[in-house]
């Protein structure tokens, strides 16, 4: 694996419904949170926040703003995803980061778009899944979501559930967890050598 100075821990929100209006192929990134950790310490630092105008589905379900707190107006005036996608590279810009998120989906998500739109995306191959590394560390199979996980640990949820910001920034307050920096409560301690891999 590359040498790499900070993680970059990334969430998503898409376009979603309740009603089968939205097929799963055709959900749209309307928000990208994104917290640099510094590799060495695990301190989070730099933060990146974009919300993303769809143009598949441009109205909003009145369950996607129930669930995620984010209105059409704030989609109608933001920027289309290659615009959202370079200043995401900006933000990474001089950085050897590690493209981390709390399961596969945002990876799978973010590809998704960027093939729709003919981008690149700023975020290198390597993806480390840390909703399987938590289990990893605690050696269970079961998937622990991102609240659940926070409780495992003792921690609280910080700020509001299904905003792509506030879950990146909590996702990072689990990284030493996830890569056995921290301890977990009634976790042994030989279990901490447990870490997760990227691919």
């Amino acid at each position: 694996m590359p040498t790499h100075t900070h993680y970059v821990v990334i969430d998503l929100e898409a376009t979603c419904c309740d009603d089968d209006s939205i097929p799963r192929e055709e959900t749209e990134i309307i928000e990208i949170g994104a917290v640099l950790v510094d590799a060495a310490t695990l301190a989070p630092g730099a933060e990146f926040q974009a919300f993303v105008r769809p143009r598949r589905h441009r109205t909003l379900t009145p369950f996607c703003t129930r669930l995620t707190t984010i209105t059409q107006a704030q989609v109608d005036a933001a920027p289309r995803f290659p615009q959202a996608i370079a200043a995401l590279a900006e933000f990474l810009r001089g950085k050897q980061a590690l493209f981390c998120s709390w399961g596969g989906y945002d990876r799978n998500q973010f590809r998704r778009d960027a093939t729709a739109h003919r981008v690149k995306l700023p975020l290198g191959e390597l993806h480390c899944n840390l909703k399987e590394g938590f289990s990893k560390q605690l050696g269970e199979a079961r998937q622990y979501g991102t609240g659940q996980a926070l409780r495992r640990v003792g921690l609280g949820f910080a700020g509001t559930h299904h905003r792509a910001i506030d879950d990146a920034r909590n996702i990072a307050r689990l990284l030493p967890y996830v890569l056995g920096k921290a301890a977990i409560p009634g976790l042994p301690a030989e279990a901490r050598a447990r870490g997760p891999s990227a691919s």
